[in-house]
């Protein structure tokens, strides 16, 4: 029993050395990034590299605050994860509905091309997305950048596989008691799916908020940039001011911290309930 005992402890051990392993290098790139956006130009480029800055600047804050429209970005980037979230949850909950409770002509055959959006690159509809809307004069313009997540195919993936996990029975009890398909599907069936339309929710942000290359190739205009790419436009063509660089992506990162924040409950209960359908 001794020996067992103390293979448990050795074993228990190495797991948490290996996490906290993993945790470090993890964080690790984050605490970079914040005591760079501290250091003088000639101080993040030292070789061998200091850690901690010799002297605190906030001067570094203040270049980037002037060289971008922060609040202009701030107010880009909070319109399109807001309107991608819409159309995301809402879009994608009836489709999940319709696609796991109904059944109507070509279902799978619809289904299938939901699967093979998702296995393909998102890259590939760019130049058709592109196209769309020059023809449309749309560029420039807060609809140009929510335009390619009107609707998703993974979160339609996502909470078919929610809807599929509750029982018929409900569904046909409802029906019995009066109601119509529509009332069904928002009084009994969407109301169960809480947890799985936030933790959609966090992920249609999180997706909205890192996206760069179509940012930068729908809206040319600064002003009309999201974080990201207002980020993009700090890096030089011959030379970047790293810590300058690293004091807007501090700012930028501000709203995704909170959104964690607020929905770290929600995106946990979510993913463990829709991975254990």
């Amino acid at each position: 029993m001794d020996s067992l005992s103390t293979n448990r402890k050795i074993t228990t051990a190495l797991v948490y050395l290996v996490l906290a392993a993993g945790a470090v290098l993890m964080i690790f790139p984050f605490v970079w990034m914040l005591l760079t956006s501290f250091k003088s130009m000639a101080e993040s480029m030292r070789i061998p590299p200091t850690i901690l800055p010799a002297q605190w600047l906030i001067q570094n804050y203040t270049d980037a605050l002037e060289s971008l429209p922060f609040i202009r970005l701030y107010i880009n980037t909070a319109l399109l994860i807001l309107l991608r979230v819409i159309c995301a949850v809402a879009f994608s909950s009836a489709a999940g509905y319709a696609f796991a409770k109904l059944k109507f002509p070509g279902k799978n055959a619809f289904f299938s091309l939901v699967l093979i959006q998702m296995m393909l690159p998102s890259q590939i509809f760019i130049i058709p997305q592109y196209q769309m809307l020059a023809k449309l004069s749309l560029t420039n313009t807060i609809f140009a950048l929510v335009f390619p997540g009107l609707v998703s195919a993974f979160g339609t993936f996502f909470l078919r596989q929610s809807y599929m996990g509750i029982p018929d029975e409900l569904g046909e009890a409802a029906y019995l008691d009066g109601c119509t398909r529509w009332q069904t599907f928002t009084k009994v069936m969407m109301p169960l799916t809480k947890a799985s339309m936030a933790a959609l929710t966090i992920f249609t942000a999180v997706f909205a908020y890192a996206d760069l290359m179509w940012p930068l190739i729908a809206n040319t205009d600064l002003n009309m940039m999201t974080l990201s790419a207002g980020l993009s436009t700090l890096r030089g063509q011959f030379t970047t001011n790293y810590p300058m660089l690293m004091a807007g992506s501090m700012l930028a990162m501000i709203p995704m911290v909170i959104l964690y924040l607020v929905f770290q409950k929600q995106f946990i209960e979510g993913i463990a309930m829709t991975g254990g359908k």
